[in-house]
C-alpha cells in the first residue's frame, strides 16, 4: 500500500546511517532534489550512493557529498565539468568510488529487481574494471560475472502518480527511476502531482504501484 506523507522530511525520516541509497537522475534530469535536501536535513551519514553520476554543481547529490554524508559512490560518470565537489573529496581520499559502465549499472539494478542472482556481460573485459571479477568464455567471447545492486532505499522523481502509487515519467527524467524502484527495499518518489486512481491510462504506467512505498507531491 503506497503512503502519501505530507512532507519530504516525513518521507525520508527512517533512512538510517550506512544505508545504500539509489538516486535517480541523468545529471539533473529526473534527480529528486527535494528528497535529497530532506535527506541532508535528516542527517543520515556513512551512505553508499548509487547514481548515474556523482553530482552537479552544488545542489542535489553534490550538496549531500559536501556535507560529508557519503562514504562511497557507485556511478558511471564520476567526473564532468561541474562535478567539483566529488572531485575534491575523491582527491582528498574522503570518499570511495566504484565505476560501473552505464549499461551494467542499469542491468545490475534490473537484475536485483528481477531476482537474478548474477549475469555475464562483455562490457569491461580487458580493462581495469575487470580486475578481480570471474570470467567465462561463451561462444568464443570472454564475459565478466556481474552481481545485482540492491538498495535499502531508492529516491526517484516521476512526473505524476495516482493514489495507487502508479507512476509516469516526463521524457528523459524517466532514466534510472524504473529499475531503481524495483531494486530497493523502500522506494520513495517525488512527483509533480497526484491524481485519483484511474487518472492515469493503464497503458501509460511505467512503474506499477506495487514497487512504490511513498509518494510526495511538490
Amino acid at each position: 500500500m503506497t503512503a502519501f506523507p505530507a512532507t519530504y522530511a516525513e518521507a525520508v525520516s527512517d533512512i538510517e546511517d550506512g544505508s545504500t541509497v539509489l538516486v535517480g537522475g541523468f545529471g539533473m534530469a529526473g534527480m529528486p532534489v527535494d528528497l535529497i535536501d530532506a535527506l541532508i536535513e535528516r542527517g543520515a551519514g556513512d551512505l553508499t550512493i548509487v547514481s548515474n553520476n556523482a553530482g552537479n554543481g552544488d545542489t542535489g547529490l553534490a550538496a549531500l557529498l559536501a556535507k560529508g554524508r557519503v562514504r562511497k559512490v557507485v556511478c558511471s560518470f564520476p567526473r564532468q565539468v561541474d562535478s567539483w565537489v566529488f572531485d575534491g573529496l575523491y582527491r582528498a581520499g574522503r570518499v570511495e568510488l566504484e565505476v560501473v559502465p552505464q549499461g551494467n549499472l542499469a542491468e545490475r539494478m534490473r537484475a536485483a529487481g528481477a531476482g537474478i542472482g548474477a549475469f555475464y556481460c562483455a562490457t569491461g573485459v580487458g580493462t581495469p574494471l575487470a580486475e578481480g571479477k570471474e570470467t567465462r568464455e561463451i561462444d568464443g567471447r570472454t564475459y565478466l560475472l556481474e552481481y545485482p545492486i540492491h538498495g535499502d532505499v531508492a529516491l526517484i522523481r516521476a512526473h505524476v502518480a495516482d493514489r495507487a502509487g502508479n507512476l509516469v515519467y516526463r521524457k528523459t527524467a524517466r532514466n534510472f527511476g524504473p529499475v531503481m524502484a524495483t531494486a530497493a527495499t523502500t522506494t520513495i518518489v517525488q512527483v509533480s502531482s497526484v491524481v485519483e486512481a484511474g487518472g492515469i491510462d493503464p497503458e501509460a504506467v511505467v512503474t506499477p504501484g506495487i514497487y512504490v512505498d511513498r509518494v510526495v507531491a511538490a
